[in-house]
């Protein structure tokens, strides 16, 4: 693997360093190769870091050896291209993605928009109906379902895009190897087939209570917009859809009665500003608004006149030195010499103009124009 990915997976060890301190490190040092070396007073720049856990890093870290960490499972980092870019914008972003399934599934995120559909998993029969309904116009309509492979909500939604011949993918709690529930053993191999399953936690890793509410940040991260079709006062699924509000992506729920106490969480949100689910079509039209990620916009109106000026330096300097030579991509490191920037503010502004369809990261922490 990549020398880059290899210190996504061995920061991912270190002791005191958890996913939004590993993406504060990347982006204050450009490289987590580099900040593999960085001494205590370096670390210190990090937001987050102190004198006494920079020093408690450094011990860990310096137990660890690169060469040595396990390779075998089949994962992904964001120095790896088919990482989601979407998902890598959160503050922080799972820095190892182990997967099962159909890999190439996980490339369709930045083309078709993925929707999340969660709720409660004790679903009364009119919330498995519309989430069976809703699950079956998005697989029709060509989105990809996420959900988390709970029994109820999720189980219906994955359930329902499969026999729709739609795709889906399921956001685990455990390992990709661990089935939980194990009554839904059946369903997950059977959605492996066309589908795919994620987790932050390697192999053999068992179902943990600590593990859900933390793997939901991935459930939002990774989607375009969030449903919540049945959900009580207190529930994973409302967590799941804060955080979907918090990471800016559109939030529906479906309305219920008072009388269901499973109803309360949904008509919180809506009472809240959650987008109000009224039947298949008006959905249809209310998700249809969600702009294609995929679509750069019009070079006419993006042009280095009307860009930031850190995002037009670091743009400008991808050009010319692609053109000076025979590489249309260039390394990190060339970007941050030529354009004479702090590592954190190239970092950031290649992040924007991948967003805005201005460029592409090849293997390598290379990039270039597209």
């Amino acid at each position: 693997m990549s020398e880059e990915r290899a210190f996504w997976l061995a920061w991912s060890r270190v002791a005191g360093v958890g996913p939004i301190l590993q993406k504060r490190i990347y982006l204050q040092f450009g490289s987590l190769k580099t900040a593999w070396t960085a001494k205590p007073e370096e670390l210190l720049q990090v937001e987050g870091i102190g004198a006494q856990s920079a020093i408690a890093i450094c011990t860990s870290r310096d137990q660890i050896s690169v060469d040595r960490l396990d390779q075998s499972q089949n994962f992904l980092t964001p120095a790896d291209p088919d990482y989601p870019r979407l998902l890598f914008e959160i503050p922080d972003p799972p820095p190892v993605l182990y997967y099962r399934g159909q890999i190439e599934l996980i490339r369709e995120f930045d083309r078709q928009s993925a929707i999340a559909l969660v709720g409660t998993r004790q679903p009364s029969e009119y919330g498995k109906r519309w989430t069976r309904k809703l699950s079956a116009t998005l697989a029709n309509n060509g989105f990809i379902v996420i959900s988390g492979l709970a029994a109820g909500v999720d189980t219906e939604a994955h359930q329902s895009c499969l026999e729709a011949g739609g795709k889906t993918v399921a956001i685990l709690g455990t390992g990709v190897d661990v089935v939980y529930p194990y009554k839904n053993r059946q369903l997950y191999h059977q959605l492996l087939k066309t589908g795919l399953a994620l987790s932050e936690y390697p192999a053999g890793t068992q179902p943990d209570r600590r593990h859900f509410p933390q793997r939901n940040r991935i459930v939002a991260g990774l989607s375009r917009a969030l449903i919540v079709t049945e959900a009580p006062e207190k529930s994973g699924a409302l967590i799941t859809a804060n955080l979907a509000n918090d990471y800016g992506r559109d939030v529906y729920a479906l309305p219920g009665s008072l009388d269901n106490p499973n109803a309360i969480g949904c008509l919180t949100l809506i009472s809240k500003g959650a987008q109000i689910i009224l039947g298949t079509s008006q959905f249809l039209e209310m998700i249809g608004t969600i702009p294609a990620l995929d679509q750069p916009q019009n070079p006419d109106i993006v042009t280095l006149a009307n860009l930031d000026p850190s995002l037009a330096k670091v743009l400008q300097t991808i050009h010319t030195i692609a053109q000076r030579s025979e590489h249309a991509a260039v390394s990190f490191d060339l970007i941050v010499q030529t354009a004479e920037m702090p590592t954190a503010s190239v970092s950031s502004s290649l992040m924007h103009l991948e967003l805005l369809g201005l460029i592409t990261q090849v293997p390598g922490m290379r990039y270039q124009m597209i």
